[in-house]
C-alpha cells in the first residue's frame, strides 16, 4: 500500500534534478529575482471531467522505460499497476518480463536476479542513493512516482522543463557539467537534455518529436502520481448530482409541508 502522498511528495521534492517548490528566475535577459512564467498547456485530464489520455500515457511509459529509467526510479509503482493505463494483464506480464529484478539469493547465498513479474515493483536504476550520486556527479535524480504533485506548476512545469533546454544567451556563464534550461531556477540544471527528435520509435508509429514525447511522458507521470484521478472525478460528479437532487427534494417537501401555513 502506498505511503501517505504528502510525505512522499516531500521526499520527491528533495531531488536535485528538478525545480524547487518556489519557482524563481527569469527569461534570458530579465532580473534573476523575477518569477518564471510557466506556459499553460491543454491536457486531456484538465477540468472536472478530464481524464488521462490512455494512448498518450502508454507512449509516455515507453519514454520513461527507454529514456528516463536510466537515471530515475519510480519506487511507488508495480508493473501490475500498468493495467490502469489500458494495458491488458497479458501485456503487463510481457512488459515486466523485459526487466530483471533482485530475486533473493541462490543456494550459495549470492544475490541473484531474474525476469520481473507483474507483482514486482518497477526496477530502480541504482541499488541505493549513494550509487545514484556517484553516477551523476553528486546529483541525486529524484524518484518520479509523485514528481508531478511535488512541483509547482505540476504537469505544465514538467512539460516546460523537458522542452526548456536551449543554448545559453551571450554572456551567460555556465558552470561545468550543467545544462541551460529556461524553466529551471537559475537556468542551470544538472540533468542533460533528455529528449531529442526521433530518439525512440513509438510502438504505435506516432512521430517522436521532443514536444510529443514530453507531452506523453508528462501524461504518464500525471497518471502515476494520481492513478485514482478518473474515479475521484467521477465520484465528485456523482456527489454533486446527488446533493443537487437532495436539495431539490428537500425544497419540494418544505413547500408541501408549509403550503397551508400563512
Amino acid at each position: 500500500m502506498r505511503a501517505p502522498r504528502i510525505f512522499l511528495a516531500a521526499i520527491a521534492a528533495a531531488g536535485l534534478f528538478a525545480l524547487p517548490a518556489s519557482v524563481r528566475a527569469a527569461d534570458d535577459h530579465a532580473p534573476a529575482h523575477a518569477p518564471i512564467k510557466i506556459p499553460e498547456q491543454k491536457w486531456s485530464f484538465d477540468g472536472i471531467f478530464g481524464t488521462p489520455d490512455l494512448a498518450s500515457a502508454q507512449r509516455g511509459f515507453q519514454v520513461y522505460s527507454e529514456v528516463c529509467s536510466a537515471c530515475h526510479s519510480m519506487r511507488q509503482l508495480h508493473y501490475r499497476d500498468l493495467t490502469g493505463i489500458g494495458f491488458t494483464p497479458e501485456q503487463v506480464k510481457a512488459i515486466a518480463s523485459n526487466f530483471t529484478v533482485p530475486q533473493g539469493t541462490d543456494d550459495a547465498g549470492a544475490p541473484k536476479e531474474g525476469p520481473a513479474t507483474p507483482a514486482n515493483m518497477f526496477r530502480s536504476p541504482f541499488p541505493n542513493d549513494k550509487a545514484a550520486r556517484a553516477a551523476n556527479n553528486g546529483a541525486l535524480p529524484p524518484d518520479l512516482s509523485l514528481i508531478v504533485n511535488a512541483r509547482e506548476g505540476e504537469a505544465n512545469y514538467i512539460y516546460g522543463l523537458l522542452t526548456g533546454y536551449a543554448e545559453p544567451p551571450a554572456g551567460f556563464k555556465m558552470q561545468a557539467g550543467m545544462s541551460y534550461n529556461k524553466m529551471f531556477e537559475g537556468h542551470q540544471i544538472a540533468m542533460p537534455k533528455p529528449l531529442n527528435d526521433g530518439q525512440i520509435a513509438y510502438i504505435d508509429g506516432t512521430p517522436t518529436s521532443v514536444d510529443q514525447m514530453a507531452r506523453d511522458v508528462t501524461t504518464f507521470l500525471t497518471w502515476a502520481a494520481n492513478p485514482e484521478m478518473a474515479e475521484r472525478k467521477a465520484m465528485g460528479v456523482r456527489v454533486i448530482l446527488f446533493l443537487g437532487l437532495l436539495a431539490g427534494v428537500t425544497y419540494a417537501v418544505k413547500r408541501k409541508i408549509w403550503a397551508d401555513v400563512h
